[in-house]
């Protein structure tokens, strides 16, 4: 359940009263496009419609029910999201759409890179392109869709490629555990050698190929790998 600090004002207006729920900002999005795939629980502060949320004012049963014609928070939910508006003060708009930002630059930067050194962009170069391309972030809009649509302008002023690389892992058996839980999300196939050791291939984004070895050679430095 967001809480009352970082949760946003959606609101609707009809015959002259306000009508308002405190949801969570980075589940709108989702809950629009598919409120079944959204926890009622996890998207509402509490299950209660005001009038004016800040204040406590509550609408009476009645109003609720000549209003929306059901008592359901759910349904009511549906509802104020598709007829009204999401009210944000200038200080959590910009706040979440710096954290939308860094999400997207992030994402960039982990798994693209220049197709001539094969190496990621650094995040600062990103930031600046990201700025010179003039893509507007949406604090409400998906991050899948808004990535691919800050990547399509990039593209004209930085060059950019998501590529697969594949590592083959060679690590002594008393660094399995660890190196087991960064690898398994990347892991094509894996098994146990003669001597002990733990082998294991694995494909990852190019952008992330340095920052993976250099997390499994932290955990064993006589870890062996190789691109293959």
């Amino acid at each position: 359940m967001v809480s009352m600090d970082d949760a946003v004002l959606a609101r609707m207006e009809k015959g002259g009263k306000r009508y308002e729920i405190l949801v969570d900002p980075e589940m709108v999005d989702d809950f629009k496009n598919d409120p079944d795939s959204v926890n009622i629980d996890d998207f509402l502060v509490m299950d209660e419609v005001f009038h004016d949320a800040r204040g406590g004012e509550r609408p009476t049963e009645d109003a609720i029910q000549n209003t929306f014609n059901t008592q359901d928070i759910l349904e009511i939910t549906k509802i104020i999201l598709e007829k009204g508006s999401i009210q944000l003060t200038t200080n959590q708009r910009k706040s979440m759409v710096e954290r939308m930002r860094q999400k997207i630059i992030h994402h960039i930067h982990s798994q693209a890179v220049d197709p001539k050194t094969k190496s990621p962009h650094p995040v600062t170069r990103i930031e600046l392109a990201l700025d010179e391309s003039r893509y507007s972030v949406d604090p409400f809009k998906k991050l899948d869709l808004q990535i691919k649509d800050a990547v399509d302008k990039l593209k004209l002023l930085i060059p950019l490629s998501f590529e697969t690389v594949r590592l083959a892992f060679k690590i002594p058996g008393t660094g399995y555990g660890t190196s087991q839980r960064i690898l398994r999300q990347y892991q094509v196939k894996e098994g146990w050698l003669e001597d002990g050791s733990w082998a294991c291939v694995i494909d990852c984004p190019a952008g992330m190929k340095g920052e993976i070895i250099g997390m499994i050679m932290k955990v064993s430095s006589q870890t062996e790998v190789k691109e293959i």
